[in-house]
């Protein structure tokens, strides 16, 4: 781009930000590219190719592609890689879902033409979450992009797979599982989500077989009742010692049942006996084992009452609940209901009701696994959580962890690498296809129909999409990663299995750090989603107010572990933020007439504003490569907000503007150099925030190399490091602030002269004030100007108290002195109020012991300057009054 092309008045995102993404794809300023520098990797936590990206997946990609900005710029080779996720029972559903609609099911087609489908699907919804990075404006490494499902991953999938088997690690057994029966699958523990459900709590009478009587047991799901195998009573309940061994009858079915003694009852709840039903309870499954009593299945996989359930076959579970009941109150064994209040558990996915079912399915024994990733966060190698408390939150669930089921009943995911033999009943694990059996030799075998849970695959994800398992350059170089950042939603399902995965295929941490984010809440603080009606597309917002006016607003609405809100008017306050930028901007690059890089001199006499701009550049520069490396992204947007506007815009261009429209080449060319060295920092700081804007002015500005996402970071410079600058201009601004409150105060407008009189404090004053007189003269418009530290105080005058000095407006002219008076009597109860809060806090022995010197002392300064103050206020009023 021409930097003398004249930038447009008003700043259009649209037309920016779509021009520069493809500049940065065609220029492969995203693709790392090896070499000396130090590698910096971080890895997307791949969508789901379900449907667009929500505002959840903006804020983490965002705060990701800072980071590799970042420090892209700071010379280090970033690697920001891409992926997404085939998500089995998320995608399957939305499948089925589409075929249902055109009147036809996953089994009309089977299996491969099904498949075929889903593949479709996910091509169609790539694309689409590429498009929704690139609007995003997410510098990734699309040379590296990898799919859960691709050839590589499917490779790292089998791997694992088999060695975990060939550990023992990966068993097949018989137990209750989380079933669905909407999707026709088995869930993980951490699929399932639970809600309190207003239920019931009924009690029955099972008739004993002597005829002596009956037992009672309290149920909240009587439908299971008919595959009932045992009752249970606790051992040392008194009430029950004679019925141990007997056997009662179960209703409607007539089946006699073993009354049993186990440890495991609650002799508390209810009746304190319990039905026992191996094949739909895990509790009652372990009892079970424990008595060797045979379960009995009363369902199908659909949730339907299966030939088990005898007259109540065919029915839905929840229908046969109502029909059980009916029949017990007929027959008079339902003594009573009771309202019961407990959590049931729902399919993350589905959202149906979960069933606990009795199935064979495929399962990883994680202890082993377990200890390991817990021995580690014991050592100085851990991953470190931010924040910290989400440590203890991993370990205690890696801590109490059970078994992982990682068999899926569905078509679409990694097919289970293993082949049932036909002849000798063996199973054979393979790398490979099998062709016959490992055991036999037959060729009478047929692979297991089911899947892997979709988070299997998603755990190898730090290194599978690096090229594990073989030994290529890219996991050499960028493996481990750096930096995860995730939501704490996801802490279980994802980040301790990528951990546990990793120490036992790589024995190394996937990541150095963890970053935990919270969950962006409507305006109302509730969580978005579809129910409610109150979820907000990313990609809307960027079309009304475009990408960097969304990431800022994410980024600085962002602390680490917190939910953050989600408002419209910090929205637009990003977009205003563009704007100023924006016309900041375009008033530097208006004045620099034909300036170039070879004019830039700081090296000459500066003047206070000069020095003191590039001082708090400096301050600004520590505070955010601070910041940054804490990733409190919000307090670095924060920083830069302040130094911009306050510092840059409003402050340091008018001062300016007294020497580009003055007479004086060198101080023109001079306050040229500092408004482009200044202007170039910032939107270098800047830049991992707000992409597309500051690479359009960058461009415009003189500048070395091709790209902003390539140029180099800013560093402090020591020799603009200036206190004595930044004391002076705090000086002549609160004057210049003061001067401006009291003018609107008495709404005397700036084109008016006043008379301005300013009694330094000092000598050291009065020469700071007297060598930046021409600062005051331009903003302050006085008349007559009196700075003296012997100056007699006016009878009647508008006045301020700052730092360094007295000011005084003579008020002839001006105001209504009783107006001024009720003015300052205002202004000395804002003062009594600030020398209360510092005397308490200073009165408090665990600030003055506990706090860092510096800070006390900080605060005994500010309670003695707001003492003076308030005397001199005080003998203003009584001036005022005499």
């Amino acid at each position: 781009m021409n930097q003398m092309e004249e930038m447009p008045t008003k700043y259009d995102p649209k037309e920016i930000e779509s021009r520069w993404y493809k500049y940065w794809l065609e220029g492969k300023y995203f693709e790392a590219k090896g070499g000396d520098k130090p590698p910096y990797t971080i890895v997307i936590p791949p969508p789901n190719v379900t449907g667009r990206l929500h505002m959840g997946h903006a804020m983490n990609t965002t705060l990701q592609d800072i980071l590799t900005r970042a420090h892209r710029m700071q010379g280090f080779d970033a690697l920001y890689l891409p992926g997404m996720d085939h998500a089995g029972i998320a995608t399957q559903a939305k499948v089925e879902e589409k075929l249902r609609e055109q009147g036809v099911s996953r089994y009309d087609l089977g299996r491969e033409k099904f498949v075929e489908k889903v593949w479709e699907w996910k091509e169609s919804y790539a694309e689409q979450i590429r498009q929704q990075w690139e609007k995003l404006g997410l510098g990734l490494d699309y040379s590296r992009e990898r799919f859960t499902l691709d050839e590589g991953l499917s490779q790292a999938v089998r791997e694992v797979f088999v060695r975990l088997y060939e550990a023992g690690l990966i068993y097949r057994g018989k137990y209750i599982i989380n079933w669905d029966p909407a999707a026709r699958t088995a869930l993980s523990d951490i699929e399932v989500i639970y809600k309190e459900v207003q239920g019931a709590l009924y009690h029955i009478k099972y008739p004993l077989e002597d005829g002596s009587g009956y037992i009672q047991i309290a149920t909240t799901r009587p439908e299971t009742m008919l595959g009932d195998i045992a009752i249970a009573v606790h051992p040392d309940d008194e009430r029950y010692q004679a019925l141990i061994g007997k056997k009662a009858i179960l209703p409607l079915v007539g089946r006699a049942i073993p009354i049993i003694a186990d440890d495991y009852v609650d002799r508390e709840f209810g009746s304190g006996a319990v039905k026992i039903t191996p094949a739909h309870d895990p509790n009652d499954f372990e009892i079970g084992l424990r008595h060797h009593l045979e379960p009995i299945t009363v369902m199908d996989e659909t949730g339907t009452m299966n030939e088990h359930a005898l007259n109540y076959q065919g029915l839905d579970r929840f229908e046969c609940r109502k029909r059980v009941v009916e029949d017990l109150q007929t027959l008079g064994l339902l003594v009573k209901i009771e309202e019961h209040l407990h959590s049931v558990g729902h399919s993350e996915r589905s959202g149906a009701v979960v069933e606990p079912y009795l199935s064979t399915q495929w399962f990883v024994k994680m202890q082993p696994l377990a200890e390991r990733a817990i021995e580690r966060q014991r050592t100085e190698g851990k991953v470190q959580f931010v924040p910290e408390r989400f440590e203890k939150i991993y370990l205690h669930w890696i801590e109490n962890v059970r078994d992982w089921c990682i068999s899926r009943q569905l078509w679409w995911g990694h097919r289970i690498p293993a082949w049932h033999c036909a002849d000798c009943g063996e199973i054979t694990v393979s790398r490979e296809d099998a062709t016959h059996c490992a055991h036999c030799g037959s060729t009478n075998i047929e692979q297991d129909t089911d899947v892997l849970d979709t988070w299997f695959s998603s755990a190898l994800w730090p290194f599978s999409t690096l090229g594990w398992p073989n030994k290529t350059a890219d996991l050499e170089r960028y493996f481990p990663t750096n930096v995860l950042v995730t939501g704490h939603d996801i802490i279980f399902f994802w980040v301790a299995r990528m951990l546990f995965t990793s120490l036992e295929f790589m024995e190394e941490i996937p990541f150095k750090e963890t970053i935990i984010t919270g969950l962006i809440r409507d305006a109302q603080g509730r969580k978005m989603s579809k129910s409610l009606g109150n979820g907000i597309d990313p990609m809307d917002v960027i079309d009304q107010y475009g990408a960097d006016a969304l990431r800022y607003m994410l980024a600085t609405g962002s602390t680490p572990g917190n939910d953050q809100r989600f408002y419209w008017e910090r929205v637009e306050a990003a977009r205003n933020f563009a704007n100023k930028i924006w016309n900041a901007s375009r008033f530097v690059l208006m004045n620099l007439d034909g300036f170039t890089l070879k004019d830039l001199d700081l090296s000459g006499s500066l003047r206070t504003a000069d020095r003191w701009i590039l001082h708090r550049l400096n301050e600004t520069i520590a505070d955010v490569d601070r910041l940054m490396k804490m990733y409190e992204f919000g307090e670095v947007g924060r920083v830069l907000h302040n130094f911009i506007w306050d510092d840059f815009c409003d402050w340091y261009i008018e001062l300016a503007k007294l020497y580009l429209y003055g007479d004086q080449e060198d101080a023109k060319q001079q306050t040229k150099s500092v408004l482009v060295y200044v202007l170039d920092k910032l939107l270098k700081l800047l830049h991992p925030m707000m992409p597309f804007i500051t690479e359009e002015i960058w461009q415009h500005l003189p500048h070395e190399g091709e790209s902003i996402t390539v140029a180099s970071w800013p560093e402090q410079r020591p020799e603009f490091n200036d206190p004595q600058a930044k004391e002076e201009m705090e000086v002549i601004m609160s004057i210049i602030r003061a001067v401006r409150n009291i003018r609107a105060e008495v709404n005397v407008p700036m084109s008016k002269e006043i008379q301005l009189w300013i009694q330094p404090q000092d000598e050291h004053f009065a020469k700071d004030i007297e060598l930046n007189h021409d600062y005051l003269v331009r903003f302050c418009n006085p008349e007559e100007l009196k700075i003296d530290i012997a100056l007699q105080r006016p009878d009647k005058a508008m006045s301020a108290v700052v730092t360094g000095a007295d000011i005084y407006l003579p008020l002839a002219g001006l105001i209504d002195i009783e107006q001024e008076i009720t003015r300052l009597e205002k202004e000395l109860a804002d003062l009594n109020q600030e020398v209360a809060r510092a005397e308490k806090k200073l009165s408090n022995p665990q600030f003055v012991e506990r706090a860092p010197e510096q800070v006390v002392a900080q605060e005994r300064e500010k309670a003695n300057d707001y003492r003076i103050k308030r005397e001199k206020v005080k003998g203003r009023i009584k001036e005022l009054q005499m």
